[in-house]
């Protein structure tokens, strides 16, 4: 998989005699998209295990020893079933003899270097002002972490996710469809899928917008707009009924329900589609047919996936397509639209003056920076490996990790994850062990897999009341579901046999 990886990628990072491109590829270029590679990771932040990562880094443990997790193992395996990305990195480290942990660090810069790499092959493409290209960058690397409107997404996770590498390879096939060599995306978006079904769809999508954008033939536009549409065609799952189980864990993800949105998330959507319509028209009387076809692709894109949001989340009996998410086609709408913005905003204001350049890096990253530290103010900015924790839930998790049997299975709050200074660290990938379903993360899983509904529901009814549990109460989970261990607050009840504590959190053995 990664010399297949290898292979999509080498011939769209190789411009040598391209005759629509003005500046080749240069030393300067290349050193200035890993200056502000690495300048993007310093002001995002790096926190492995953080949301989704409970599942993946999970998943990847998981592949690399067999005996981890003997205990509700399907919370992470069975949504997996959908990606390759846990096999292709645990072959990557066995492949390498890299440590997971450093595997896991390098993927996240090369994800991140691509995207910059491709976001300055757009620009290239799109403007012809070198200040207008470097703009387009510097703006995109600033937001990385910038949230996308109503669908708990950031631009880039602040951890390697799948999510990450496949935004580089859908803005590596739209630098090729822009460079038209159309059929050199077609490899990029197959890995994509490969890593990330639901968001490659997305970028398949668009690329199908801007193919037709890029054809001359209108008998060939509009043969291609209804091929795109097989893409959207609605199984027969689709129409199975919901049990109640699977409504509950659905319903504590409210970013699902569109019409449910705040005014603000509905600006935040429909504003990047009003920008691309004023752009698309202002390029076309400008003679700009490159940018105004651009534009126009990014704005039907935008248009279509908005009425098919509409029409999905609209109706009860439509109810299993929610989990799908179709509104997260804002996430590659963002990055466009970030990267449009820092263009004309390099082109009109900045223009080559050094102090507005210094005074633009300056405050776009010194925000960003100061966001992200205060969203996860209990935990170190940078969570690099052999760095030992500050955080007392990560300290508390790597005891765990390091003084508990493989086959240990916890129970504790099950909304640890929302608990002040825990700032959303998965226990399983980071503590490496079997723990009762949370209501938390575990929820969010169950809306994907509606199977395990039953299982998480009667965990999460059994641990309800978890701040005033007994010795008593501890017994009664270990009769029930055989766990033999418990993360509490410290000081911890009495009755435990307490291993480990910290000034939070205690470490504890059912008796």
């Amino acid at each position: 998989m990664l010399c297949n990886v290898a292979c999509c990628v080498a011939p769209v990072v190789e411009e040598a005699g391209n005759p629509h491109l003005k500046c080749k590829r240069s030393p300067f270029e290349i050193l200035g998209v890993l200056f502000f590679t690495v300048l993007g990771f310093l002001v995002m932040g790096y926190h492995p295990g953080l949301e989704d990562d409970g599942i993946y880094l999970a998943a990847v443990k998981a592949d690399l020893n067999s005996s981890l997790f003997p205990y509700n193992a399907n919370f992470f395996r069975l949504q997996m079933e959908a990606t390759l990305f846990d096999g292709w990195m645990a072959h990557f480290v066995r492949w390498t003899g890299m440590p997971l942990a450093w595997a896991e660090l390098f993927w996240q810069l090369v994800a991140l270097f691509l995207i910059l790499w491709a976001v300055k092959k757009i620009a290239n493409r799109l403007f012809a002002e070198e200040c207008a290209r470097w703009g387009g960058l510097v703006l995109v690397a600033a937001m990385f972490t910038l949230p996308v409107s109503g669908t708990a997404l950031y631009m880039v996770d602040q951890h390697l996710h799948p999510r990450n590498l496949v935004t580089a390879l859908i803005l590596l096939a739209i630098s090729r469809i822009l460079n038209e060599k159309p059929w050199q995306a077609v490899p990029l978006l197959l890995v994509a899928f490969l890593l990330h079904p639901l968001m490659a769809a997305m970028g398949i999508s668009f690329c199908s917008f801007l193919t037709v954008t890029w054809l001359d033939s209108v008998r060939a536009r509009v043969s291609a707009w209804r091929n795109s549409m097989a893409v959207f065609m609605p199984l027969g799952w689709v129409f199975e009924p919901a049990n109640s189980a699977w409504r509950k864990a659905l319903d504590t993800r409210t970013y699902y329900y569109l019409f449910q949105w705040t005014w603000y998330e509905w600006l935040g959507a429909l504003a990047p589609l009003c920008f691309f319509w004023l752009l698309w028209r202002t390029a076309r009387k400008r003679g700009e047919p490159v940018l105004a076809r651009f534009a126009a692709a990014v704005f039907f894109y935008g248009v279509f996936h908005q009425m098919l949001a509409m029409a999905m989340l609209c109706s009860p009996l439509l109810v299993r397509l929610t989990p799908l998410q179709p509104m997260r086609y804002l996430h590659l709408l963002y990055f466009l639209f970030m990267l449009t913005a820092g263009c004309l905003l390099g082109k009109f204001v900045l223009k080559q003056n050094a102090w507005r350049w210094a005074a633009f890096v300056l405050v776009a990253n010194g925000c960003m920076f100061a966001w992200q530290g205060a969203e996860f103010a209990g935990s170190q900015h940078l969570e690099l490996p052999g760095r030992q924790p500050a955080n007392p839930w990560l300290q508390a998790f790597a005891w765990i990790r390091a003084n508990t049997p493989e086959k240990a299975y916890f129970a504790l709050d099950p909304y640890y994850m929302e608990a002040p200074g825990e700032d959303y660290h998965g226990f399983r990938a980071l503590a490496e062990r079997s723990q009762l379903a949370d209501a938390v993360k575990d929820a969010a899983v169950v809306t994907q897999v509606p199977e395990l509904g039953a299982v998480w529901e009667r965990q999460v009814t059994a641990e309800e009341g978890w701040r005033n549990f007994k010795l008593a109460d501890f017994e009664r989970l270990e009769a029930m579901f055989g766990v033999d261990w418990v993360l509490v607050s410290y000081p911890q009840p009495p009755g435990l046999a307490c291993r480990w504590h910290n000034n939070v959190l205690a470490a504890c053995r059912i008796p």
